[in-house]
């Protein structure tokens, strides 16, 4: 337990005072977590372009800085954070690995550096959701299971751990409209960006349109590798509507150049055997099933719409 008086709290910055305060008695912080965050940040972010010096705990840096500022002598060439030894944690993991080697048995500092860990892994994620382009929001917690008995419950919890994501294998949700596959989609990827993947969702009609004018304005190859870079392409309401020849072919670069790389993860209205009504050319469609069901997993969601089923039921209700 440390005197009264003692100063706590002391942080330098090339080699002036960040902040320093003193107490008498046990120390009891009058401030809220979160309105001194701005500290945080400057530990954790502002040491990219500068050296912060925490007493007794040896040194914290971010990212080396550019050339112009030299590294203090004796100091190791790249921080723990920027090594390979936390390969295969998520940035969030490696933050509080670090946060916890960095504050030893300082709890004040740890739920500092801790908070600000949180708050930029929710940020983080928030940006991922935005980027993947969901029309609505859908979490595997508000689905109903016990409205569509087709889809079991501990597949739908196994694939939201996003194992299938990392090993780029891909997903078939096939069902009628009203059984909950576009909701599936919708949820599984929005775990997969909270679990730090890069997604991308949009509708099979959109996809396609898209490729026919980037190959129009000679923009094909840049269009498919940016598809090319996520980690997981959702891609819904496939076999709604037929493509002609040129639209398949186009839609089969894209499988093509995500083939045994990244996750594709569809749904369809369609079974696999009816798919020759949207793509027209028989060995065409074949190639694309094939792309889409090797090693992947299929779920079939039925046919009862539970979505009519709820709505029947309220006007009984009403009626009633």
């Amino acid at each position: 337990m440390p005197h009264s008086g003692e100063v706590i709290g002391f942080v330098l910055r090339g080699g002036q005072p960040l902040q320093s305060r003193t107490r008498s008695g046990p120390y009891k912080p009058k401030t809220h977590i979160h309105q001194v965050l701005p500290l945080a940040r400057s530990l954790m972010g502002g040491a990219r372009r500068t050296w912060v010096d925490v007493p007794d705990k040896g040194r914290l840096s971010g990212t080396w800085p550019s050339p112009r500022y030299r590294r203090p002598a004796g100091s190791p060439e790249r921080s723990p954070r920027d090594s390979g030894a936390l390969s295969g944690t998520s940035a969030a993991q490696q933050d509080r690995m670090w946060v916890l080697g960095l504050c030893g048995p300082d709890p004040f500092l740890a739920e500092l550096l801790m908070a600000e860990c949180d708050d930029r892994a929710r940020r983080r994620s928030e940006r991922r959701i935005k980027a993947a382009g969901f029309p609505r929001q859908k979490s595997l917690r508000a689905f109903d299971f016990d409205a569509n008995p087709n889809v079991d419950p501990a597949v739908i919890n196994t694939l939201a751990a996003c194992d299938w994501v990392k090993k780029g294998l891909p997903l078939c949700l096939i069902g009628d409209s009203g059984t909950g596959k576009s909701h599936l989609l919708i949820a599984l990827g929005t775990e997969a960006a909270m679990a730090g993947y890069r997604v991308r969702y949009t509708l099979a009609t959109k996809l396609v349109n898209e490729l026919v004018e980037a190959a129009d304005d000679k923009q094909l190859t840049k269009t498919i590798n940016r598809y090319g870079r996520v980690d997981l392409l959702c891609v819904d309401e496939l076999g709604y509507m037929e493509h002609d020849r040129r639209g398949a072919e186009l839609l089969f670069q894209v499988l093509t150049e995500r083939e045994e790389k990244a996750s594709v993860a569809i749904a369809s209205n369609e079974s696999f055997s009816g798919w020759t009504k949207t793509f027209t050319d028989p060995r065409l469609c074949a190639a694309i099933v094939d792309r889409l069901t090797f090693g992947g997993n299929i779920i079939e969601t039925g046919t009862d719409s539970y979505r009519l089923a709820q709505t029947r039921a309220r006007a009984e209700h009403a009626a009633g």
